[in-house]
């Protein structure tokens, strides 16, 4: 059996299992004494779990700064949060919430021991260099299933609005040192969150096992993670949203898609987050919700078109799972794929791009913006017009 040519990047100390969390502070304590924690903006004081780790800090001997942010981080959150802590000594950074917390704390911890604004090492901007990876360690704590940030090696930035960016600061040594994950963080999770952080998760998943960049190791991991996801998704967002067994499934399928994601890319859908980012404000889940299947539907067109039979072979045996129809043939499954992505769109009412102020007229900037070098196929503009334009 010929086996392609591959890299791999590293990966974080994974700690995963309910109840997890009361680790946290021994683990942290590694590192020194000195914690720069950072949170969302009150789902874990509200639920009770903040104060009981503060006194298991306090227990360790650990001093602490609480940072809060909201929304995905913006170079001004970043700034501002390196500028005020920068000089007082922090061992170690704590992120504990979704996948915008934890590429907050990301950046947080690369920026520490650097002495110029994150802009100057954000991916494609003007004046970009690259970072030289020095940083303060890392522990992610993830409070969603869906951005898989626990165990990749970029932060994502973004500014919406006139002259507007998401894009990645990125370097290898960015991978968290440790990724605690405690599905039991999960359990109070909205629907409405649940929803679009399981789609990110399940696209990402899709989008690694259908890149060119693949390999047998992140397949693997993929299909793995496919199963899980599969097996959790629909009922994490309805009758099995208190079940421990249902989130430590979608929290596995989760890290699974960041760990395939940092080592064999991903397509599309993910392209279209990047320049989408910068125009109008949506959740990068739920943009991930709302373009999978017009996606996964353009992409197997045209490798119809193509002739692009081994793509056209995963996109089937992932609609066989997907749609629990185990004997179908390949151009059946591709289109059961499809099918069930649409039918999770309606039973889970995922917004289109037009609810969050998306125009006809924003399409060509956005199109003319958008790369994705690890897509299966290679769509012209009209093909990713039409996957715009079914959504709108």
């Amino acid at each position: 059996m010929n086996v392609p040519e591959f890299s791999l990047f590293s990966q974080p100390r994974v700690v995963f299992g309910p109840g997890r969390l009361h680790e946290l502070p021994g683990l942290a304590a590694r590192y020194g004494s000195r914690v720069l924690l950072v949170t969302g903006s009150g789902s874990l004081e509200k639920s009770g779990v903040l104060p009981d780790l503060f006194d298991e800090m306090r227990s360790c001997s650990l001093r602490h700064v609480h940072l809060t942010v909201s929304g995905e981080p913006g170079p001004d959150l970043v700034d501002r949060a390196v500028s005020r802590h920068a000089g007082s000594g922090i061992d170690v950074v704590v992120a504990i919430g979704g996948g915008s917390v934890l590429d907050a704390g990301k950046a947080i911890s690369a920026m520490l021991l650097q002495g110029e604004p994150v802009e100057t090492y954000i991916e494609g901007l003007d004046g970009y260099r690259p970072h030289d990876g020095r940083k303060v360690p890392f522990i992610a704590v993830p409070t969603t299933s869906g951005t898989g940030s626990e165990a990749t090696n970029n932060a994502v930035i973004s500014r919406t609005g006139p002259g507007g960016f998401k894009r990645s600061l990125r370097h290898p040594a960015f991978i968290p040192d440790i990724a605690l994950i405690d599905p039991a963080l999960m359990l109070s999770l909205p629907r409405r969150q649940t929803v679009a952080s399981g789609m990110d998760a399940g696209t990402q998943l899709l989008e690694a096992y259908l890149s060119p960049a693949a390999s047998p190791y992140t397949d693997a991991l993929a299909w793995s993670g496919l199963e899980h996801f599969r097996s959790s998704f629909p009922a994490s967002c309805g009758s099995g949203a208190g079940r421990i067994e249902v989130r430590s499934a979608m929290a596995y399928a989760a890290l699974l898609s960041g760990m395939t994601l940092v080592n064999a890319g991903l397509g599309i859908v993910h392209g279209f987050a990047s320049s989408i980012g910068g125009f109008i404000d949506i959740p990068h889940g739920t943009l991930c919700a709302s373009l999978i299947a017009s996606a996964t539907r353009e992409n197997i067109g045209q490798l119809r078109l193509r002739d692009g039979v081994a793509y056209l072979e995963k996109y089937a045996r992932a609609g066989r799972l997907f749609s629990g129809l185990d004997t179908l043939g390949t151009e059946s499954a591709c289109d059961a794929l499809v099918e069930t992505l649409e039918e999770w769109q309606e039973q889970f009412a995922v917004e289109r791009l037009g609810a969050f102020g998306l125009q006809q007229k924003d399409i060509d900037d956005i199109v003319n913006m958008t790369r994705s070098k690890n897509n299966p196929v290679e769509l012209d503009d009209a093909s990713m017009k039409t996957i715009l334009m079914e959504r709108l």
